[in-house]
C-alpha cells in the first residue's frame, strides 16, 4: 500500500494547501472516495483516494502547505501500519525515555561516593565552585516555560511532532493515561491554532478597511495576469454582431419543444461552436508563441472561462471541432457544474488553444480580456442588447446587437489575421443554421 504524496493537480502547480480532510485516521477508504480538499494554483479541488485500505497516517494538518511530491498521508492494508522508519524512530525515542527513568539508581551510587570525606585541598576547591556564579541576563519567562514543558507528560512522538508544528506542550491537554499528551492531542492543538489564525486573518483592519489574505488561487491569478500583460504584447479587435438571427434560432428551438433549462441550447453555446468553426476556417489563429517558433495546433482545444467562488478556472473541451452544437452545450454545462463544485480532474483544465470568456449573463455590454499564456488569443463576449438600428431600407427599427472583443498576442496574430478570423466568426453567428450541420 502506498505512501500518498501531494499530487500535481495542474501543469503549473509547485505546492498545494491541504484545505480539509474528509476522512480521519483509522477510517477505511475505497479507491475513488473523496478524502481531502486541496487548493492548487488554479482552484480548490476534491481529491480522491487512489487505493483501497485504511487511512493509517495523516502527515499534513488542515491549512498546511507542502511541495508537490511531499508525503501527506499513508493508506495501509488490513493490519498494516505506517512506514517502518516512523515506527523505528518512535521505539528509539521510547527506549531513550526508558533509560532516563533508570537514572535514579545511578544517582544513588554517586551520592554514596559523595559521602566519602574529601582531602582538604579538594574541599577548598569545592567551596570555590559552590560560590554563586555571576547572574546572567535571563529572558523573562523562558526558564519557567522550559521547566513547565519538561514537566508535561508526553510521549516521545508527541514531543517531536510538537517541535515540528511549533506547539507548546504546556498548553495541550493530554487525553492519554494519567493525562499524558499523545500525538493526536498535539495535532488537534495545531489544527485549532491554524483554524483560529485563519479565522482571525481576514478581520485585520487597515484604515477602516479590511485586509484579506490571498488564497493560493488568487495568488496564481495575480501572477499569471502579470506574466501575461507584461511580456505578451496585447492588441484588441472589436466587432458588433447582428444577434437577431441568433435570437430567432433560440426562439425557434424553444417553440419546437426543447427540454428543460438544464438541457436547452443557449446563445453562448452558439458562440462557442462558432468560435471553434471559425478557428478551423482560419487555422493560423489556433496557435501559440514558443520562443523562436509559432506552434500551430491540429485540434481546437476550447477553454471556457468559468467563475468560481475564489476566482476563475478554464475547463477545456478537447478536439472541440469534432463536437456538435448539442455536445458542446452538454459538455460546457457539465464542466461548469463540476468546476463550481470542486469535482474537476486536473487534466480537464490544463492546456487549451484559446479561451472564450462570456460576461453577457452578468449584464456586461463589452470588455477586453487578458490572454492566458501560452494561448494566442481570447474572446470576450458581452450581452445581447436590444437597440435601434438602421435596416436595409434605411429605416430605424429595433434590433439585437452583441459585442465581441478579440485580445491577440501580436507575436502570433497580426491585425489582418485577427480581422479575418472575426469576419468568419461574424458570418457564422449571423447565419446560425451553419452551426447546426
Amino acid at each position: 500500500m502506498p505512501e500518498i504524496q501531494m499530487p500535481k493537480l495542474s501543469d503549473t502547480m509547485t505546492e498545494g494547501t491541504l484545505v480539509s480532510w474528509k476522512k480521519k485516521t483509522g477510517d477505511k477508504v475505497s479507491a475513488g472516495d473523496v478524502i481531502a480538499e486541496i487548493e492548487t494554483d488554479k482552484a480548490t479541488m476534491e481529491w480522491e483516494s487512489p487505493e483501497d485500505g485504511t487511512l493509517t497516517e495523516i502527515y499534513v494538518e488542515e491549512g498546511g502547505k507542502v511541495n508537490v511530491g511531499d508525503k501527506i498521508a499513508f493508506i495501509g492494508g488490513e493490519g498494516e501500519e505506517g512506514p517502518a522508519e516512523e515506527k523505528k524512530e518512535e521505539k528509539k525515542e521510547e527506549k531513550k525515555e526508558g533509560k532516563k527513568e533508570e537514572a535514579p539508581a545511578e544517582a544513588k551510587a554517586e551520592k554514596k561516593e559523595e559521602k566519602k570525606p574529601a582531602p582538604k585541598a579538594e574541599q577548598e576547591k569545592q567551596k570555590e565552585s559552590e560560590k554563586p556564579a555571576p547572574a546572567k541576563a535571563a529572558v523573562p519567562g523562558a526558564k519557567a516555560d522550559q521547566d513547565e514543558e519538561a514537566r508535561v507528560k508526553a510521549s516521545p512522538v508527541a514531543r517531536r511532532i510538537a517541535a515540528e508544528l511549533g506547539v507548546d506542550l504546556g498548553n495541550v491537554k493530554g487525553t492519554g493515561p494519567d493525562g499524558r499528551v499523545t500525538e493526536t492531542d498535539v495535532r488537534a492543538s495545531a489544527k485549532s491554532k491554524t483554524a483560529a489564525a485563519q479565522k482571525a486573518a481576514p478581520s485585520m483592519k487597515t484604515d477602516g478597511g479590511m485586509r484579506i489574505n490571498l488564497s493560493g488561487t488568487r495568488k496564481i491569478i495575480a501572477q499569471r495576469l502579470a506574466e501575461s500583460l507584461g511580456p505578451v504584447p496585447h492588441f484588441y479587435l472589436n466587432i458588433d454582431i447582428d444577434a437577431g438571427p441568433l435570437m430567432a434560432a433560440r426562439a425557434e428551438l424553444k417553440s419546437a419543444g426543447e427540454g428543460a433549462d438544464a438541457s436547452k441550447i443557449t446563445v453562448n453555446d452558439f458562440v462557442l461552436k462558432a468560435a471553434v468553426q471559425a478557428a478551423i476556417k482560419v487555422p493560423k489563429v489556433n496557435a501559440s508563441f514558443d520562443g523562436d517558433a509559432i506552434v500551430q495546433y491540429a485540434d481546437v482545444d476550447l477553454a471556457i472561462a468559468v467563475a468560481i467562488e475564489d476566482g476563475l478556472v478554464a475547463p477545456v473541451i478537447r478536439a472541440a471541432q469534432t463536437k456538435s452544437l448539442r455536445e458542446i452545450s452538454e459538455l460546457v454545462k457539465d464542466l461548469a457544474n463540476r468546476a463550481r463544485n470542486k469535482r474537476m480532474k486536473p487534466e480537464e483544465f490544463q492546456g487549451g488553444t484559446f479561451t472564450v470568456s462570456n460576461l453577457g449573463g452578468m449584464g456586461i455590454d463589452s470588455f477586453s480580456a487578458v490572454i492566458n499564456p501560452p494561448q494566442g488569443f481570447i474572446l470576450a463576449v458581452g450581452k445581447v442588447t436590444k437597440v435601434p438600428v438602421v435596416d436595409d431600407a434605411d429605416q430605424i427599427v429595433a434590433g439585437y446587437r452583441m459585442s465581441i472583443t478579440m485580445s491577440c498576442d501580436h507575436r502570433v496574430i497580426d491585425g489582418a489575421l485577427g480581422a479575418e478570423y472575426l469576419k468568419e466568426l461574424r458570418h457564422l453567428l449571423e447565419n446560425p443554421a451553419l452551426l447546426l450541420v
